[in-house]
């Protein structure tokens, strides 16, 4: 007999009477006694809310938590509050439940699986402050960043000791999330960790809110109105004022710093920001509750009285004009029914002066419009220009005893931009003060877009009989993560990659190019003569082999004749002794490539592009000749939000007049992220079936981009994207165009590296290197 064991009884033998209940205890597959209790109870409650493929997924998620070997809490946690987290969020399931499973599985890998517990006991009562899976998604982006920000380490490599402050963040949450905004809890955790990181007992005060600092940080981030603290007051308000039941679903301003979103509504219901601070406008003090009410108000009246029109004929200026004065009439009626929403407008809505704008230096389209918004709204305006007086009495004219429509605001914009144009609205410099109308949404179901020409060839095609199928010129974002070198951490689904084929242009530039370098051309010719691989090489003296070989054999058979022994190997075999080599060449696309070189730097000369266009255009038909299967792509990235990735070539496509038009209108733009892009273009390598595959890099810059002020970051992820790629077998090798280069390219691809130090011998260059790479 055992003795100092303790015995404990396995419930995987219960039984429930409701057969969904008992599958669902089968499919759990838990011998935990306290779950087994509770179950029945649990699982009448999913059922009551959850489809079934959001039911397994439940169960499915609920196992693995099983599995953890923490015990029954975080499992009874899990399975009586994950309903309610759903419920919070809309319904939205889908989403929400592999980014919640994911922070468990980072807590159970580190030291910090105890927190478990808190963080679904907590879950619940946090996603009821939030109210929008987009919220929630925000929160775990916070728990993972304190997490691995103070989790313990003895050498520095490896995450030794939990974090102390992350349990008692957990048990807070709910209460910090009544008192902030998503924004403010992230800079007050940023706080603690950024000073107390290595003080232990200090995190512990901070983050239970036990110390001073914790205090006064908390009462410098709490600002403004939470909109979980005024939800059932504006869902009031919506439906006593404007009869309006459409859901209202906050989304976070926390980490858009760069592009910060503003109200709008589609078919999942009305948009508003997560927390509205006080603001003094030029009429006086408005609260964050009247601003919610003046976006509720403003877009209520939109979905009462707006309708959508096609937008493919309207410039980006006359779209603008549109949507300022149809913007301007909703809120004319508005004010007609409720008299005392115009303090509200006017107190929120910017006021320019008249010559705020210098139109001789800058464009003043969105000032002028501006002026003519608040005139519109404020009959005692004080300007004085004829044609804002003209259009603001036409305005008031067709709205006199009506309620005009959106056509008829359209046809007055337009003539309000034809009569007010000037050449100095194409400027670049723009005029932003005092023109942002925050309490107003995007616009965004004015417009419509149609697929289809309105050339007169389907003026007589009213049913689109000879519509031709349209080309497929981009596919939904690939995203992928981002390596943080300051947490040591991926940002999971940070970066998102559209690609798209490129845009065609002259094939007959491509050959022109070609005709240029005739010299090198022969040059190069020679070289790959020699490389060129032979399909076929025999192998003699074989005694077993595919064919006879014919030689050997008459003379094996006159030795034979004449009583010597015959030499037995009379047969051949073959051998391919060919190049089973395949390429990725990567250009970088970036504005930086429209900058000219040449003699002296003068201006005169070729620009970097068209120097690339041309040392592409050798390389593609050197490898064309080798018979190497190659596959050429670009790209450049406008923020994480937008990487464009290229195609220029792909690896079953022939070096014919297509590539060539795609490569002759190769245009450089935006900036360079490159880890992204290495990344994508490793999702096409790592598939291919071959010996040796290779990702060749052309660039002119090291990794940057607007939204990245660290140039360390996108350094670091480079560097970690390189080595993923040679975790999948692919080499990664980088020519470089900047004379700087060697500062910061050593530190990314190792020794797989060049600098080109005279940009104008890059034709040749890029040619011979790959000969050299692939010998």
């Amino acid at each position: 007999m055992v003795t100092g064991v303790r015995q404990v009884p396995d419930a995987r033998s219960r039984s429930y009477s409701h057969p969904q209940v008992q599958a669902a205890w089968q499919a759990l597959d838990c011998g935990l006694a306290p779950v087994a209790e509770v179950f029945e109870e649990c699982i009448y409650a999913a059922l009551a809310s959850f489809s079934k493929p959001q039911l397994d997924a439940y169960l499915e998620a609920a196992r693995v938590i099983g599995k953890l070997g923490r015990g029954a809490e975080p499992l009874l946690a899990f399975l009586e509050e994950w309903p309610t987290v759903v419920a919070a969020a809309s319904g939205d399931q889908e989403p929400l439940l592999p980014q919640v499973m994911g922070v468990i599985r980072a807590m159970q890998k580190s030291p910090n699986s105890k927190a478990i517990t808190p963080f679904l006991q907590t879950l619940a009562a946090v996603a009821r402050r939030l109210q929008s899976a987009e919220q929630i998604e925000v929160y775990l982006d916070i728990t993972l960043n304190l997490m691995a920000r103070t989790t313990g380490s003895i050498h520095g490599h490896h995450t030794t000791f939990p974090s102390p402050g992350l349990p008692h963040f957990l048990e807070q949450a709910p209460r910090l999330l009544g008192l902030l905004s998503t924004a403010g809890l992230r800079n007050w955790t940023d706080y603690g960790i950024r000073n107390y990181a290595n003080h232990p007992e200090r995190q512990i005060d901070y983050f239970s809110l036990q110390s001073a600092d914790s205090h006064a940080v908390l009462q410098r981030e709490r600002h403004g109105t939470l909109f979980a603290d005024v939800e059932r007051k504006l869902d009031l308000y919506l439906r006593a004022l404007w009869r309006d039941t459409e859901q209202l679903v906050p989304y976070s301003t926390a980490f858009d710093e760069l592009r910060k979103p503003i109200p709008y509504f589609d078919k999942l219901g009305m948009r508003v920001p997560d927390v509205f601070d006080d603001v003094q406008g030029p009429r006086g003090a408005v609260g964050g509750l009247e601003r919610y009410r003046a976006v509720l108000a403003h877009m209520a009246g939109h979905r009462r009285w707006s309708s959508s029109i096609i937008a493919d004929n309207y410039s980006p200026f006359q779209r603008m004009a549109v949507e300022f004065f149809e913007d301007c009439r909703v809120e004319t009626l508005l004010i007609r029914e409720y008299p005392g929403l115009r303090r509200i407008f006017l107190a929120l809505h910017p006021f320019p002066g008249e010559a705020e704008c210098d139109p001789e230096t800058t464009s003043c389209l969105r000032h002028r419009l501006a002026m003519m918004s608040y005139a519109l709204l404020d009959p005692q305006h004080p300007y004085t220009n004829p044609q804002l007086l003209e259009f603001t009495a036409r305005f008031h004219e067709t709205l006199s005893d009506r309620v005009s429509s959106t056509q008829e605001m359209a046809d007055l914009a337009l003539s309000y931009v034809a009569r007010t144009r000037r050449q100095s609205d194409q400027l670049a410099r723009v005029h932003f003060a005092n023109t942002v109308i925050d309490y107003r949404d995007d616009n965004r179901h004015l417009w419509q877009y149609i697929e289809d020409s309105d050339d007169e060839e389907f003026f007589d095609d009213p049913d689109k009989q000879n519509k031709k199928p349209a080309e497929v010129q981009s596919l939904p974002p690939r995203r992928y993560p981002e390596w943080d070198y300051q947490s040591q951490t991926y940002r999971p689904d940070w970066v998102s990659v559209y690609e798209a084929l490129h845009p065609s242009g002259n094939s007959a530039d491509i050959d022109r190019l070609l005709e240029k370098h005739a010299a090198l051309a022969k040059r190069l010719k020679r070289l790959l003569d020699l490389l060129k691989p032979q399909d076929k090489v025999r192998i003699r003296y074989q005694e077993e082999g595919s064919d006879l070989d014919l030689d050997i054999a008459i003379g094996s058979l006159i030795d034979y004749k004449s009583g010597a022994t015959p030499d037995p190997r009379i047969n051949m075999s073959h051998r391919t002794d060919g190049r089973n080599i395949e390429v990725l060449l990567l250009l970088d696309l970036s504005a930086s490539l429209n900058e000219r070189v040449g003699a002296g730097g003068t201006a005169n000369g070729q620009t970097v592009l068209e120097l690339s266009q041309e040392a592409v255009s050798l390389l593609a038909w050197a490898i064309d000749h080798l018979g190497d299967a190659y596959a050429i792509a670009g790209f450049h990235s406008n923020t994480r939000h937008e990487v464009r990735y290229q195609h220029i070539k792909g690896f079953s496509e022939r070096w014919d007049d297509t590539v060539k038009a795609r490569l002759a209108a190769m245009e450089a733009g935006w900036s360079t992220r490159m880890g992204a892009a290495l990344r994508h273009a490793g999702h096409y390598l790592q598939h291919r079936k071959a010996d040796k595959k290779i990702l060749l890099l052309l660039t002119d810059g090291e990794p940057a981009d607007i939204d990245v002020t660290d140039p360390g970051h996108l350094r670091s992820d480079a560097r970690k994207a390189v080595e993923e790629l040679a975790a999948q077998g692919v080499t990664s090798f980088c020519l470089s165009l900047d004379p700087k280069a060697d500062e910061y390219v050593r530190e990314i691809f190792g020794k797989r590296w060049r600098v080109l130090d005279r940009i104008e011998r890059l034709p040749e260059a890029l040619p011979s290197l790959y000969l050299e790479l692939t010998r």
